[in-house]
C-alpha cells in the first residue's frame, strides 16, 4: 500500500508543482531528509491530495490561503509559481488573499500580496526570455 501511495503522491506532486521542481527536490535529497521526502509524498500528496472529497483546484486554493495566513513565505511562493501547472488564475489568488486579509489579518495578506507580485513578475520576465516556437 505504501508504494502505491508513494507513486500516486509522486504523480500528484508532479502535476501540481511541476516536473522541474520535483526533479530539483529529488536531486537535492540527502540521507538526512529522504524519510521526510517520502513521508510528504505518501501522506500529503498520495493520501490527502488524492482524496475525492475536494477537487484539486479547491485544495490548491486552500493551501495558498493557509500558507499566506501562517506566513510561510517560501512555500507560498512555491505554490504561486505552481499556478502555471494548474487552472488557478491571478484573479483567484487575489480573491484568496483578500479572504486572508479579513480572516487572518492585513499584515499576513500584505506579505502574501508582495510575494505573489514578485513571483508573477518573475514568471512574466521568464516568459519573455523564452523564444517562441
Amino acid at each position: 500500500m505504501s508504494d502505491d501511495r508513494y507513486e500516486q503522491g509522486m504523480k500528484m506532486r508532479r502535476a501540481i508543482l511541476g516536473d522541474a521542481h520535483v526533479n530539483r527536490s529529488i536531486e537535492k535529497q540527502t540521507e538526512f531528509d529522504a524519510d521526510f521526502q517520502r513521508y510528504i509524498t505518501e501522506n500529503a500528496w498520495g493520501t490527502i491530495w488524492t482524496r475525492p472529497g475536494l477537487d484539486q483546484r479547491t485544495r490548491f486554493l486552500l493551501v495558498v490561503a493557509m500558507l499566506a495566513a501562517l506566513g510561510k513565505e517560501r512555500e507560498l511562493a512555491l505554490y504561486i509559481r505552481a499556478t502555471t501547472n494548474t487552472d488557478v488564475t491571478q484573479d483567484d489568488i487575489k480573491e484568496v488573499l483578500l479572504q486572508v486579509a479579513i480572516y487572518a489579518g492585513v499584515p499576513a495578506a500584505n506579505s502574501a500580496f508582495a510575494i505573489a507580485k514578485q513571483v508573477y513578475a518573475e514568471l512574466e520576465e521568464s516568459s519573455k526570455e523564452k523564444p517562441n516556437g
